[in-house]
């Protein structure tokens, strides 16, 4: 007990004040010294506040901690929602508000320890069967123009790896793979945002992500991302967390950076010393050139001094001497040549015209006997088909005549009618017809006025008329109005 118990005031000697039975709880409860482990539900750690005041639960149950400050900072652990933690302390009450707690001495990760065990184990394995070896890696391209890049859409690191890679290497086209970095299913997204990085054409892959717990870090401690990584095609930077952290990506990557600016750093090369780079290459290269052309002109200078570029006929000297010899020897052995070949074409002409006729005369007998026999065998080869020219010309006069003969009728009948509706036989039965200056015919006296001049046609000519005056008779009939 911690102490005798107040007494009660005008009350029964057997019952206890609210205050005593607190105290009684109190000194009952802190005697008890536990280790505890639970899931951290809840935290407050405000500014100002002498504890940290949090939660802890399991399945069916929760509990309210307290822990002073100076106890909780030397503890080195920084509590957040969803730790595992292990506690060493004793339950207390505080009777002000009649509130149980449980006043925390030393907090520690629980788990982590048997975690970093296990990786430390498959780290082993890992490496005895070669994936972090040093000559199994990669060297990075010198100038990749497609940047994969794998990591949480929303966090930091992405944002630090575009900017470093805008300011050193804007050339490059990123590929974002936005996935999850922490949770059950993030080493699956992990290694399937490589490979979408990979199939859309990145020369290198960044696998990055921001800091955090171990805890936090467990998915790049995967066994299948592990070795996803190193059958990648292409190299792969890490860049996960900060300069302590170390995980088995780190590992088996082709390059490890202490953070994801190191990673974008190390897949790019840096545009300024780039450019400061060809500018000094470029300044090398004028001055080679320029002392190359140097060079070359004290060589032409050289060359040009010769006597053969001075005084270049003498190239050709001995050349021209013995073309001029032989067109000498030419001229004076044409004239020869040519009365030889005339004396031999007219002994050849001469001997053409003496043997000509005899070629030709068995030729000639042989025309005039094909001429004789084609007069004798002329008139019966071509009695023949006179006759049969003679029949068919019959034969087409009467089929003629037959076939004119009935479009001859057709014809006359058509002049006939023709001739009963031209406009001139109308006109030589005294009719005639007048017509206006612009030649329109006139079939009303409303298309003619007092002082019109018209042309009328009558049967032999046409009369120059002018109106003198137009009367409409009432029991005409409009001709264009007959049916």
């Amino acid at each position: 007990m911690a102490g005798r118990a107040p007494e009660a005031r005008g009350e029964d000697a057997g019952a206890l004040s609210v205050s005593a039975a607190m105290a009684l709880a109190k000194g009952a409860l802190e005697g008890v010294t536990v280790r505890l482990v639970g899931e951290v539900s809840e935290v407050s750690a405000k500014p100002g506040y002498k504890a940290v005041y949090f939660t802890v639960k399991d399945t069916a149950a929760s509990l309210p901690c307290m822990m002073w400050n100076n106890r909780y900072q030397a503890s080195g652990v920084t509590l957040r929602v969803g730790a595992l933690v292990e506690l060493t302390g004793r339950f207390t009450l505080y009777a002000a508000k009649g509130r149980m707690n449980f006043d925390v001495f030393s907090v520690a990760l629980a788990g982590e320890g048997n975690l970093r065990m296990q990786v430390a184990d498959r780290a082993r394995r890992l490496a005895a069967e070669g994936l972090t070896d040093a000559a199994r890696k990669r060297s990075v391209p010198e100038f990749p123009q497609v940047i994969g890049l794998v990591t949480s859409p929303r966090g930091a690191a992405v944002h630090d790896v575009l900017r470093t890679l805008r300011r050193r290497w804007p050339a490059a086209r990123v590929v974002l793979s936005g996935v999850p970095v922490e949770g059950p299913g993030a080493p699956a997204a992990l290694v399937e945002g490589m490979q979408r990085a990979v199939m859309a054409g990145a020369e290198v892959v960044l696998l990055v992500r921001g800091g955090g717990s171990f805890e936090d870090l467990m998915p790049f401690n995967d066994e299948g991302l592990a070795r996803a990584i190193a059958a990648m095609p292409v190299p792969v930077v890490t860049g996960i967390g900060h300069e302590p952290d170390n995980s088995i990506a780190d590992m088996v990557a082709d390059v490890r950076a202490s953070n994801p600016t190191g990673a974008a750093s190390a897949a790019s090369p840096d545009a300024a010393a780039l450019a400061a780079a060809l500018d000094a290459r470029g300044r090398a290269l004028a001055d080679a050139v320029r002392r190359r052309l140097e060079r070359t002109r004290l060589a032409l200078d050289r060359m040009a001094m010769r006597p053969l570029f001075s005084e270049p006929e003498r190239l050709l000297a001995a050349d021209a001497q013995a073309l001029d010899d032989l067109a000498g020897r030419l001229a004076a052995a044409l004239p020869d040549a040519l009365a030889a070949d005339g004396a031999r074409l007219a002994d050849l002409r001469a001997a053409l015209a003496r043997s000509l006729p005899q070629l030709t005369a068995p030729q000639a007998r042989r025309a005039d006997d094909a001429r004789a026999a084609l007069a004798r065998l002329g008139p019966a080869l071509a009695a023949r088909p006179a006759a049969r020219a003679e029949a068919l010309r019959g034969r087409l006069a009467y089929q003629g005549e037959v076939f004119g003969r009935r479009f001859r009728t057709e014809v006359a009948l058509a002049a006939a009618r023709l001739d009963d509706l031209s406009p001139l036989a109308v006109l030589a039965r005294g009719y005639a017809i007048a017509r206006g200056p612009d030649g329109a015919v006139v079939r009303s006296v409303a298309q003619a006025s007092a002082g019109d001049a018209l042309t009328v046609a009558v049967a032999d000519g046409e009369l120059d008329c002018t109106v003198r005056a137009a009367r409409r008779i009432e029991t005409a009939i409009e001709p264009w109005k007959e049916a």
